[in-house]
């Protein structure tokens, strides 16, 4: 009988996903332990090749992932994270697709079926046409979304509760006594609906209900850029009353802007208070009140999904929405008030 690579494992005394790893994928295992892995296999006369295994299997081993910012930005990154950690031990590589317009989305989806080279589809935290996903059910090729807008579109998802969040940030202010309120958010193309749009479109209905004055928007081009942060602080300093508390789309605009301010003179939080959305790296060294998420496990969770819809099994619970939580910390406090809360 032929080698299987459960005999080459057990010989060298490594794991099954260490021996395909070392033929598959060589720059994820040490020189010394691979070169002792391909010995092995050539005195026992076992040979793997990645190709073969996803012609046998009519797989390309391959997820797309749709981004449309900066694959660096803490969301985007902690999402590929979570992917890479269910996916790679399944021999599944992750492709990256910048999606910067509608124009780019359709181009994939118009080219996909021809070059065949994904297994899924997964979609960060914006939404697709409903054409573009009945092309990919009509081919059997699961569209799975992190974070999107939309239901109903995607075979699996799993998205943060943008609405509860929102609504939190704004009980929040509103019981600490604010009512001159800013929102910052970012810019993204008109033919893209992102899932942050429904914190805003979700706070400011809030605060209409609760009689706050309509709060003003501010929406900043590109985060990458410290004068985008310094045009928000230059629009602060210009208004005649300047707001008593900030709410910002994302703790990447909170983070800065807080170090901005401070530089002005402008203390957080008895001058103003700024409240943050994501719990990202920094938020507790600054002391961010923010809305906290977890994008590594919902990504996780969608890369199990993905994998029992591959696989041609049913998933039982294909929607998943996560709570999120409101963390206090020094960056808000009270109208008037020189202590935080």
């Amino acid at each position: 009988m032929n080698p299987s690579i459960n005999d080459v494992a057990r010989k060298v005394g490594v794991s099954i996903s260490t021996v395909s790893r070392s033929f598959t994928h060589p720059e994820m295992v040490s020189q010394q332990r691979r070169q002792e892995i391909l010995r092995i296999s050539r005195q026992m006369g076992f040979s793997i090749s990645r190709s073969a295994t996803a012609l046998k299997s009519g797989l390309s081993l391959r997820i797309a992932m749709l981004i449309s910012d900066s694959a660096s930005s803490w969301f985007n990154a902690t999402v590929y994270e979570g992917l890479n950690e269910i996916f790679h031990p399944a021999d599944f590589d992750i492709s990256l697709y910048q999606i910067k317009d509608s124009s780019d989305r359709n181009k994939f989806f118009e080219t996909l079926p021809t070059r065949r080279n994904a297994d899924a589809v997964i979609v960060n935290s914006f939404d697709v046409a409903r054409g573009e996903a009945a092309r990919l059910e009509s081919l059997h090729v699961p569209l799975i979304g992190i974070n999107s807008a939309s239901k109903g579109l995607y075979t699996a998802s799993t998205a943060i509760d943008d609405v509860l969040g929102a609504q939190l940030s704004a009980k929040h202010l509103i019981h600490l006594g604010h009512t001159n309120m800013m929102y910052v958010q970012t810019g993204s193309p008109a033919s893209l609906f992102f899932s942050v749009e429904r914190r805003k479109l979700e706070f400011m209905r809030y605060c209409a209900d609760a009689d706050i004055p309509e709060p003003k928007v501010i929406t900043v081009s590109d985060l990458d850029s410290a004068r985008q942060i310094g045009n928000i602080l230059s629009q602060i300093l210009a208004m005649d009353t300047q707001p008593t508390a900030i709410v910002c789309q994302e703790d990447d605009i909170a983070i800065p802007l807080i170090f901005q301010l401070n530089r002005c003179g402008i203390r957080v939080p008895e001058d103003i208070s700024v409240i943050g959305f994501d719990n990202s790296t920094y938020a507790d060294s600054i002391g961010l009140t923010t809305i906290a998420q977890d994008p590594c496990g919902m990504a996780k969770e969608a890369a199990r999904m993905t994998l029992k819809l591959i696989r041609g099994e049913q998933v039982l619970q294909p929607e998943k929405s996560y709570e999120p939580k409101l963390i206090l910390r020094s960056s808000t406090g009270r109208v008037g008030s020189d202590s935080a809360s």
